[in-house]
């Protein structure tokens, strides 16, 4: 044992009044989860000094210390035992200290909480304190209080009855965790329905005399229900009729609270507590004279009784863990739930994921709970890294949410675990007892923490930089975004020529399903550092890591991933890439590269004073072009066959760009800024067209209404090439994919409700834009959709006068698109490896 163990803790005591204060502002204190088992409540936190590694067995120690309210009690000591809890270091999201090695168990045993056979009622505090050396000859303590965690058990700990009568109750108040020893003085053990026209309850009350009355107030008027108590010793029954909750206009609102007591006669009150040992009290009763609402017994975290007026909602009694989710089982006492959907709403990306629910007798339910979603290109992938909401909602979108809760008689099993693709997805609760999908990265604590990251870039990507080259490509698109893009054609023109190489490709988060052969690297792992230390080829279609050094015999590739209408880089002249440090890490990277695509002789000068970058520049075309200059209409097939649009159906996709100026409120991505009058679209096209919407990948917002047979939303389709060789039409603002499309020669429309605004604020262009567009500038989205309309119903190729303007555009900017790009770039490519060897 070490000497910080052996020697110090047996006499460690909390703070006593010293004039100073009793937390530490240098230490953070805080409780992970929370458990009970055989032989008491388990508590699992952390204490983690700001300044000091913890990484190592026995740099730290914890000691709990529970002190009664009155003060007249002894002090309870609690040893703990270390816990190596890589998630504290992650959590922490500091580069400089390891604090593997802060976690602790401590185990609280209720027979502590006796003297002399009696119980000692009352609320105890936690205190805490940590020892460290931060000197082989000093040795520090730091002291606090432990904070709640920011879900599960770790947020709301569990209760438990540890006698007949007796419940001790963890709760935090002001942050700081306490311990309350109660003996409830009215225990509520029993309810069910009464006739038609209220609910009976049941329990057992110390205090009960004569006139004793169960007393409701309504938080949002002053209503008062008072209903007398039928007794039978120190038990009663008491009967709640549902009239007086949707009387005089209440039980309308979307929630509605009811606070519950005992009203004695000479005015003393005592709150009800439930007690569930023999079975279940909690539950919804449908309200007879609100058909769309239910009187919700609530079972709130401190143990109280509260009564609700709201919607059903699906109160889960039973979790089932599947490979590939959870399978749930409950109540929703709901009219309309043999129409209801599961939805999980992701909280940063809004995207969404529906799962039908299959409605069972007696109002009960049952529904997966998927870990996997499907993508609009039918592949079946791990649910995206980060926090999915959960509720029940009308699968015809006509109703409000029901929140998913979790009956108290299950909330033992959360967080439950299922793993698939490599990831861990867990159902967990927020809010005691609201049912959340928290889907964890790819990477682990202890890859993905900021500490780990740090030595993963000065130490492990340097000393990787030392081994020999390995003949090999890494492939990174988007930053692990998919197979997809220019780095996609490159790839396929290898693999065709059968070069002895190993293929590699960045994914994040495990979302792209990779073709036979290629091996998925996870992005910011151990492997991605060494494989961009030492693979011979490094072939990407965005910005490269700011700490890549190209070394000798290492080719780097520069595809980008778009041609010239807005200004790019440094011939920008807006806050929203300066503010950002965005032209500092380009200047950084672009001397890294070895070659340079550029779509065009227009494009070359362009890309090489935006980037200021003086190295070789290929005019090859992109090589993601070459689907598009001789295209395979089996491959069109397949890829209208993913999207499931039925035959027959004239393709439109909008493909608008996004604007810098239109950030999301927190900060996430930006917002969805459609302007297109959908509903106009689909009364307008919706017979014989299909609309696909491809919302730019820094487009955080979802898009309302999709999935109806008309509307498709795009966003996650892993390339956009695929959508352009089925596309019938392209409508678009100022996105280079405007370039691309004019490979096939097919109708473009501009939809341009901010033209003077983008070109004159935001972004600016790289020609006259409104004389040179290959296709028609339309402000208006009625203009628009007449026009998408007209141009159907006359069956031309192209609108009316834009032949000759659309002949122009391609001679200057697709000159190169011939079907050959990629072909081009691989041979200057493997030409410059061999002369590096």
């Amino acid at each position: 044992m070490p000497a910080l163990t052996r020697f110090v803790l047996p006499h460690a005591a909390p703070r006593v009044g010293a004039g100073r204060s009793a937390v530490d502002e240098d230490v953070v204190f805080g409780l992970l989860r929370a458990r009970w088992h055989g032989r008491g409540l388990e508590l699992t936190g952390f204490a983690r000094p700001l300044d000091l590694d913890t990484g190592r067995p026995g740099s730290a120690w914890t000691w709990l210390t529970l002190r009664h309210q009155d003060g007249t009690e002894p002090p309870l000591h609690l040893r703990s035992r270390p816990r190596r809890l890589p998630e504290i270091t992650d959590d922490s999201a500091q580069p400089d200290h390891n604090h593997d090695w802060s976690g602790f168990t401590a185990l609280v045993e209720p027979s502590r909480l006796r003297r002399d056979g009696h119980w000692l009622l009352g609320d105890w505090q936690i205190e805490t304190t940590l020892f460290t050396r931060p000197r082989p000859t000093r040795l520090r303590r730091q002291y606090g209080t432990l904070a709640p965690h920011w879900c599960g058990s770790g947020e709301y700990p569990p209760a438990r009855w540890v006698d007949r009568d007796v419940r001790l109750q963890p709760y935090f108040e002001d942050d700081r965790l306490r311990l309350r020893l109660e003996r409830p003085g009215v225990r509520l053990d029993h309810a069910e329905p009464a006739a038609a026209d209220g609910i009976r309850l049941a329990g057992t009350a110390d205090h009960c005399p004569a006139g004793t009355v169960l007393r409701l107030r309504h938080r949002q008027s002053d209503a008062v229900i008072e209903q007398p108590l039928t007794r039978t010793g120190n038990t009663f029954t008491v009967h709640l009729p549902y009239r007086p909750f949707t009387a005089d206009g209440r039980g309308r609102g979307a929630l509605e609270h009811w606070d519950a007591e005992l009203l004695r006669p000479d005015g003393g009150t005592e709150q009800l507590c439930l007690d569930e040992r023999g079975g279940p009290v909690a539950g919804q009763y449908p309200l007879p004279d609100a058909p769309d609402r239910v009187l919700y017994l609530k079972h709130l975290a401190d143990g109280r009784l509260q009564v609700c007026v709201q919607p059903a909602a699906g109160v889960v009694d039973r979790i089932a863990v599947h490979f590939a989710g959870f399978e749930l089982s409950g109540h929703c006492p709901d009219p309309a739930a043999d129409r209801l959907e599961l939805v999980l709403r992701h909280d940063g990306t809004a995207g969404e994921v529906r799962t039908p629910v299959e409605p069972q007798p007696d109002g009960r339910f049952r529904v997966r709970v998927p870990a996997t979603r499907t993508g609009s290109d039918g592949a079946v992938l791990p649910l995206r890294k980060g926090v999915w909401e959960a509720a029940l909602e009308p699968a015809d979108r006509s109703g409000p949410a029901r929140p998913l809760i979790a009956a108290a008689a299950v909330l033992p099993a959360l967080p439950a675990t299922a793993t698939t693709g490599g990831k861990h997805v867990l159902l967990q609760r927020r809010w005691h007892d609201t049912l959340l999908v928290d889907s964890t990265p790819v990477l682990d604590a202890t890859e993905r923490s900021a500490w780990t990251q740090r030595r993963l870039r000065t130490e492990h990507y340097p000393a990787a930089r030392r081994e020999p080259l390995r003949e090999a490509v890494l492939y990174d698109v988007f930053g692990g975004r998919g197979y997809a893009d220019s780095p996609r054609a490159v790839h396929a023109e290898l693999a065709r020529r059968g070069e002895p190489l190993e293929h590699l490709w960045v994914v994040d988060d495990g979302q792209a399903e990779l073709p036979p052969g290629v091996v998925p690297v996870r992005i910011w792992s151990p492997e991605w550092y060494r494989a961009l230390a030492t693979c011979r080829y490094l072939v990407g279609n965005t910005h490269f890591p700011d700490f890549l050094e190209r070394r000798e015999g290492q080719v780097v590739v520069q595809t980008w991933h778009g041609s010239l209408l807005k200004r790019i880089a440094h011939d920008v002249d807006n806050r929203w890439l300066a503010d950002h440090g965005y032209l500092e890490a380009l200047d950084r990277e672009t001397p890294q590269w070895s070659l340079l695509l550029s779509p065009s002789p227009f494009a070359t000068p362009i890309l090489q004073r935006a980037f200021r970058y003086d190295g070789e520049v290929l005019e090859s075309g992109y090589p993601r072009g070459d689907v598009l200059a001789e295209p395979d209409p089996r491959v069109a097939a397949t890829v209208r066959r993913r999207l499931g649009i039925p035959e027959g159906k004239r393709v439109v996709l909008y493909a608008p760009t996004w604007r810098e100026d239109q950030q999301r409120g927190d900060g996430e991505g930006f917002r969805l800024d459609l302007r297109l009058d959908v509903d106009h679209a689909r009364r307008l096209l919706g017979e014989d067209h299909v609309l696909l919407v491809r919302p730019h990948s820094h487009v955080r917002d979802p898009l309302p209404g999709s999935g109806d047979g008309f509307l498709f939303d795009c966003g996650d389709f892993p390339d956009p090439q695929e959508l352009l060789l089925i596309a019938d039409v392209l409508v678009t603002d100022y996105s280079s994919i405007m370039f691309d499309f004019a490979i096939t020669g097919r109708p473009v429309y501009f939809f341009t409700y901010d033209l003077e605004h983008y070109r004159d604020t935001l972004r600016g262009f790289y020609f006259d834009f409104e004389p040179n567009a290959p296709g028609p500038l339309v402000p208006d989205s009625a203009e628009l959709l007449g026009a998408l309309r007209e141009l159907a119903d006359s069956g031309a190729e192209l609108p009316p006068g834009y032949a000759e303007r659309y002949r122009r555009f391609r001679a200057e900017h697709c000159a190169l698109d011939d079907g050959g790009a990629a072909r081009r770039v691989v041979d200057r490519m493997l030409e410059l490896g061999r002369a590096e060897r």
